[in-house]
């Protein structure tokens, strides 16, 4: 089992550490408002994923190639990166002036983190695959203890990449003058408009 584990751990460092749409986020938060605001996007973001881990390790991923339900999630997932991405670019123009100390703690953050997850059902087809992985690993069939370590051991190591990329940020966002604090915020926006793209090109 405690194979498993660790490779469950090496796993999500990887799928977490690749750039992607909520990393462009908790960047644009975090450039202006530090740690908690880039902080709650990534753990919104895990809550999502938590919610795809469990649907696919419960073997219910197949319902989502149904376009019924995959259509109308991707294209809310589409308007919701297109939305921040306008957003930023909105906010690196013209820039508002920064919140209040108690007002960044990334209320509404989570939302946003956990939205652009569950915007995005393609995970599932990631987590589909993960008991047919384990059991690769096992070299058996993937049981419900061996299933729940693989669960466990990426939550642990997605919650970790929480702190280590909003801590990242929040240095970043000490060094950086105001001009590059807007340019950064623009290159986010246009990211994200990037990343909305591409998951418009997914369902075409």
């Amino acid at each position: 089992m405690s194979e498993v584990f660790m490779l469950a751990l090496w796993i999500g460092l990887l799928f977490n550490a690749a750039p992607g749409a909520v990393f462009s986020e908790s960047l644009r938060r975090g450039v202006r408002g530090g740690f908690g605001p880039a902080f709650a996007v990534q753990v919104g973001s895990l809550a999502g994923d938590a919610v795809w881990a469990l649907l696919g390790l419960a073997g219910v991923g197949a319902l989502f190639t149904v376009p019924a339900l995959r259509v109308p999630l991707t294209v809310a997932g589409c308007l919701l990166l297109a939305w921040l991405g306008v957003t930023g670019l909105r906010d690196a123009v013209f820039p508002r002036p920064e919140a209040p100390r108690d007002d960044r703690t990334g209320r509404g953050a989570i939302t946003v983190g956990a939205a652009m997850s569950l915007g995005n059902p393609w995970n599932i087809v990631y987590w589909s695959g993960a008991a047919g992985a384990v059991g690769t690993a096992l070299g058996e069939d993937a049981g419900p203890a061996s299933l729940a370590a693989f669960f466990t051991g990426f939550m642990v190591s997605s919650l970790a990449w929480c702190f280590i990329s909003a801590g990242l940020i929040a240095l970043l966002r000490r060094a950086l003058p105001p001009l590059a604090v807007r340019l950064l915020e623009a290159g986010c926006g246009a990211a994200l408009l990037v990343f909305a793209a591409l998951l418009v090109a997914r369902v075409l």
